[in-house]
């Protein structure tokens, strides 16, 4: 049976450090958990190109710093396999966003609103050994795409619920194709509820959080 662990993560480098959720803190927490693989949120296309150039850095705004300052370099210093697991269609990504048919001022009011359910989530950073892997912070993510869900569907469908689906099922292939390993997931920290929700149910160990 497959150990499957997540780590969610602040992509940000000024609010890791305001936070305290720096790259040391997420360097100690993956060793102590010693993957054999890691599953990342980096688009396999990016991966690929990674691995062709890995002084290629800035296309398309991803991979997030943590995978270029971090999780790249651990991995193949430690040599853990890393998987791909990000989907996104970059030419229509833009065309659902939650806000991109509203007039200006409506689209004022709802940016606004949704800052403020970031700051919500960030009011959380205290609970848990881990900032933002905790029960609080999960129930205010969950919230705050409940809103966006209720603001627009269709972006909520493409953004948010089909691209977890699939980042869920590449990582149950991943297992699939090690089901004895120790595997990793490092997402982004809104992901945590939707990734426990799923993989909570499937025929592995689940551990989160990982301390």
């Amino acid at each position: 049976m497959a150990t499957v662990g997540l780590l969610g993560m602040i992509h940000d480098e000024e609010l890791r450090q305001k936070y305290h959720c720096t790259l040391p803190l997420y360097k100690e927490a993956i060793l102590d958990f010693a993957p054999d693989v890691i599953c990342g949120e980096v688009h396999p296309l990016s991966w690929k190109r990674y691995l062709q150039d890995n002084t290629d850095k800035g296309y398309w705004g991803e991979p997030a710093s943590e995978y270029w300052d971090l999780i790249f370099p651990l991995c193949e210093e430690k040599q853990i396999q890393f998987v791909p697991i990000d989907w996104f269609e970059l030419d229509v990504w833009n065309n659902f966003g939650p806000f991109v048919n509203l007039p200006d001022d409506q689209k004022n009011i709802y940016e606004l609103m949704e800052k403020d359910w970031f700051t919500e989530q960030l009011q959380t950073s205290l609970h848990g050994e881990i900032p933002f892997n905790s029960k609080e912070f999960d129930v205010i993510t969950k919230q705050k795409y409940a809103w966006l869900k209720d603001l627009n569907e269709r972006s909520y469908q493409l953004r948010w619920n089909i691209r977890n689906q699939i980042m869920v099922e590449r990582v149950r292939n991943t297992y699939d194709k090690y089901p004895d390993k120790r595997i990793l997931c490092t997402v982004g920290a809104d992901h945590n509820y939707f990734f426990e929700e799923e993989l909570r149910k499937d025929p592995i160990e689940f551990i989160y959080p990982i301390r």
